[in-house]
């Protein structure tokens, strides 16, 4: 007679049923990612933004109908942490052979988060690592395609190039075959090309298209990103990029994520750590579309990153912001943003609207210049690894979110981003042309954040930060809006000269009315600097600018911003209309 394990069956089940909403999610969400490659061979720009921000929305409402499916079918054995023992083991045993296994495991533990909302990690019931372990690669399909020289490197160039399967047709094959192979033969200085690498499937993302390659050079690999545009003509090369840096900036923690299909994440993460090491794995996870593993491995790295030393958490470097209490390891290039309890004068914004700023961020195009901030809910950190000011400044200014628990400090929510060095700070420290370079791309942010429908509302210099490529990027976002929802106005003249010396302004005031000739005496820019800035940047301090922008906006006008360097990019192709002339 065989005894039947009821607990044993309902684990079972429970755990099917997660697999199950795992496999529906990974269904829609590869759906809307293959989208892709049409929104490009058909230049709908429109749908591709449509697309990004459905693509945002999938993973929550799987996770909240299997959540809801499961409190139903368990009832009061919902929380029972023994029966989700059992579950964890039984899905560890249904997953270990998927080729995207690493997801799976962050997508149990988001479903288990839901339910319990466990400090620190529990694991029990989650995985605290990965115990399933990292997926096998398949020796008869490698995960990349091989082009060998058999000739010219343009010849290579071609082939790889009529080997993208973008759905649309090129406007000159050959010419662009020409000049990447003539980057490409830069690179190498001469030397010997083994082969080309390049990864199958195209990346995607805004109105650009994007080959990812490495070089193999003998005993060194290098990267290749071929950036493509897909014009009325049709498709052309924009851009060529073979050195580590510039590739960094198209996978930057200050862009949207790439829609690329992928059935083995791990092997497309391990090919571009293989020519970007200096980037995490965390970061990558991110950049090709799976934050919330990524977010999973950017925990992980910042436990690692605890046991391998005995440094403190200390205040980050710059001014005291109003909003947040910020915090760091020195040794770690993340910051830990904590919302205070109260907002000192003249802050009005509520907790709720903070948040409300992230998530606008988050589901924006950040063009480049806006920092990807990562949600944590319930963490539990040594209380030792505390410097005494910083602890002191959270349990008393952020009490409704941290709070001591014996050994631990709990801490119910806080944002991690990337750290970057405040631009006041920059400016001050660094030599006269990397400041006159930083001022000059302060100015280049300003327009391309306007240039996506983004206005930072509060510009000082503090809240801005210089990365370790030499962009400059925006990371305040408590007064961050739209560029349309702002009521950009001319400065009323004053009349007489007692208007002149008011101290307060005597002319009415709108909550959304903003005033761009007021920007410069507020940024502060040191002399030199000042003439550098309003030599290049002028027109920002006009509304003229501003309401054009939003006329362009309203217009239904998607601006992309490309991820390099103007001096990257290749000469345009002749339109149809003027290659018709005469």
């Amino acid at each position: 007679m065989v005894r039947i394990d009821p607990d044993r069956e309902l684990a079972l089940w429970a755990a099917s049923a997660i697999l199950g909403a795992l496999d529906a999610y990974q269904e829609a969400f590869r759906a809307v990612t293959a989208r892709a490659r049409q929104r490009f061979a058909t230049r709908d720009w429109k749908g591709a933004h449509e697309d990004a921000m459905e693509r945002l929305d999938l993973r929550d409402r799987h996770i909240g109908r299997i959540v809801g499916e499961l409190r139903e079918l368990l009832g009061a054995s919902i929380e029972d942490r023994r029966l989700w023992g059992r579950m964890k083991a039984i899905f560890m045993g249904l997953a270990a052979r998927r080729p995207d296994v690493e997801v799976a495991e962050t997508f149990y533990n988001s479903v288990t988060r839901r339910v319990f909302s466990t400090v620190g990690v529990d694991p029990r019931i989650e995985f605290a690592a990965s115990e399933i372990g990292a997926p096998l690669p398949d020796p008869g399909r490698p995960g990349f395609k091989t082009f060998r020289p058999r000739g010219s490197t343009a010849e290579l160039m071609a082939a790889l190039l009529a080997d993208l399967d973008l759905g649309a047709p090129w406007r000159d094959l050959a010419g662009d075959a020409r000049r990447a192979a003539e980057a490409v033969d830069r690179q190498l200085g001469g030397g010997p090309l083994a082969a080309v690498e390049v990864l199958p499937s195209v990346f995607y993302r805004g109105k650009g298209a994007y080959a990812v390659a490495r070089l193999r050079l003998g005993t060194l690999d290098a990267p290749l990103i071929l950036a493509l545009l897909h014009e009325e003509g049709g498709v052309r090369l924009d851009a060529v990029l073979t050195t580590p840096q510039d590739a960094s900036v198209v996978f930057s923690f200050t862009r949207t994520y790439f829609h690329v299909l992928m059935e083995r994440p791990r092997a497309v993460v391990d090919f571009l750590k293989s020519i970007l090491p200096q980037k995490r794995l965390s970061e990558l996870y991110i950049a090709v579309g799976e934050h919330k593993h990524g977010k999973t491995e950017l925990y992980r790295e910042l436990l690692q990153h605890l046991r391998g030393g005995r440094e403190r958490f200390e205040r980050a470097r710059g001014d005291r912001g109003l909003v947040m209490a910020v915090f760091t390891l020195p040794s770690l290039d993340i910051v830990f943003k904590v919302i205070r309890d109260r907002f000192a004068y003249p802050k009005t914004i509520t907790r709720e609207e903070v948040q409300s700023k992230y998530r606008l961020v988050f589901r924006h195009d950040r063009a480049g210049r806006l920092v990807d901030a990562q949600e944590f809910e319930h963490l539990a950190f040594p209380r030792e690894r505390f410097a005494a000011d910083l602890l002191e400044e959270l349990l008393g200014e952020c009490a409704d979110t941290v709070a001591l628990n014996g050994d631990a400090v709990d801490v119910k929510h806080l944002y991690a981003e990337r750290r970057v060095m405040p631009l006041n700070l920059y400016l001050r420290e660094m030599d006269p042309q990397s400041a006159r370079s930083a001022v000059l791309d302060f100015g280049q942010s300003i327009r391309d954040l306007a240039a996506t429908n983004t206005f930072p509302g509060d510009m000082l210099l503090k809240n801005f930060g210089v990365t370790r490529t030499g962009r400059v990027i925006f990371y305040d976002y408590d007064e961050l809006t739209l560029v349309t929802k702002v009521n950009f106005r001319d400065l009323p003249r004053a009349r007489d000269g007692d208007e002149e010396m008011a101290s307060e302004p005597w002319f009415y005031v709108g909550e959304d009315d903003v005033f761009p000739e007021e920007f410069l005496p507020f940024l502060g820019l040191p002399d030199g600097l000042r003439e550098a800035f309003l030599e290049a940047h002028a027109e920002l301090l006009h509304p003229a600018f501003w309401r054009r922008m939003q006329e362009r906006h309203r217009a239904g006008e998607i601006v992309d911003i490309f991820p390099y360097h103007q001096r990257h990019r290749l000469p345009a192709w002749p339109s149809p209309e003027q290659e018709a002339r005469p």
